[in-house]
């Protein structure tokens, strides 16, 4: 089997990070064509700088990093440095990029990208706002039956919202492209709150990952070392979720993971549940399955998977 082509579209933050480091750990499964940045947990500046960050903490320079949009399609932007911190990747002290961001706009490029790579081979992996995907698919609505798949971290159901009482944040950034990516027509895999909360860093998870003693390893630690504070504080919970990698172990190891086709819907009108990830788990309604919604996850498999990769980098 030929590595499944995948375009990641991000805004670092660093479960951002660890996704990104597993894609880029897995070539044998994963062929990560680009980074394309978001506005979303910090702003553009700091998401696309992070990008290059990370790649470069990897040893994968040559992977391009294209920066996107700066905001929302039709709202003020939100961003979440309360979570991640002032640069969007507190934690480990990190050099600043020496690799170039592209000149290239990040939605240029994945029209561009869909449109000369064959029909059905390119995935594409958001883990922020929708809002590259959802103005790419605005722009050039042929892209949308060239897409293999879109498998995505976003949403919630069952565990409610974490930035509002209904919302998840990534949905609630941007609702509209949410809207209009989940009505493209196009394949799509949701990572929710509901998954990503199984996916704890435990003290023990955290200390392979720092026995790794590579820079990755060690820096991998120092991320969710800082991350875990916030989810602690408000959930009670044992150590952090990591929410986006989720998405690239998905693409690696689908048997990790169990959900459902489902119907899903996007709340964009609400002044109290704006960004609602609408789910009929229950099937109560006949509006038709448009997204796999994903509710449980093999978390020890999960982790096996993720400390063995980050070891090879």
């Amino acid at each position: 089997m030929a590595a499944r082509k995948i375009i990641i579209d991000t805004d670092p933050g660093q479960d951002d990070a660890v996704a990104i480091l597993l894609a880029l750990a897995s070539p044998e499964e994963l062929d990560v064509l680009a980074l394309t940045a978001v506005a979303g947990n910090a702003p553009l500046d700091l998401t696309a700088k992070n990008a290059r960050i990370i790649c470069e903490l990897a040893n994968k320079a040559d992977v391009p990093v294209y920066a996107g949009c700066d905001r929302p399609l039709g709202r003020d932007l939100v961003t979440a440095e309360h979570v991640h911190g002032k640069t969007g990747l507190d934690g480990p002290d990190l050099p600043d990029p020496k690799m170039p961001l592209q000149d290239e706009h990040a939605v240029d490029y994945i029209i561009d990208t869909l449109r000369s790579e064959a029909s059905g081979t390119i995935t594409l992996c958001p883990l922020g706002p929708l809002t590259n995907i959802a103005t790419a698919l605005q722009q050039a609505p042929d892209i949308a039956e060239r897409v293999q798949q879109i498998v995505l971290m976003g949403g919630a159901y069952f565990e409610v919202g974490n930035i509002t009482p209904a919302a998840e944040f990534n949905i609630y950034v941007d609702p509209e492209a949410a809207d209009i990516v989940f009505k493209s027509g196009i394949d799509i895999v949701v990572m929710p709150l509901d998954v990503t909360h199984k996916a704890l860093v435990t003290k023990s998870r955290n200390d392979a990952f720092r026995a790794l003693g590579t820079p990755t390893g060690i820096a991998v630690a120092q991320m969710t070392d800082f991350f875990e504070r916030f989810d602690k504080e408000k959930y009670g919970s044992e150590g952090a979720p990591l929410h986006d990698p989720c998405v690239t172990a998905y693409l690696i190891d689908p048997d990790l993971f169990t959900g459902r086709h489902i119907n899903v819907e996007i709340e964009t009108q609400s002044p109290l549940t704006r960004g609602m990830t609408v789910a009929d788990w229950w099937r109560v309604t006949d509006r038709p399955p448009n997204a796999t919604f994903i509710g449980d996850l093999d978390a020890d498999g999960f982790f096996a998977l993720l400390t063995e990769r980050l070891a090879r980098l």
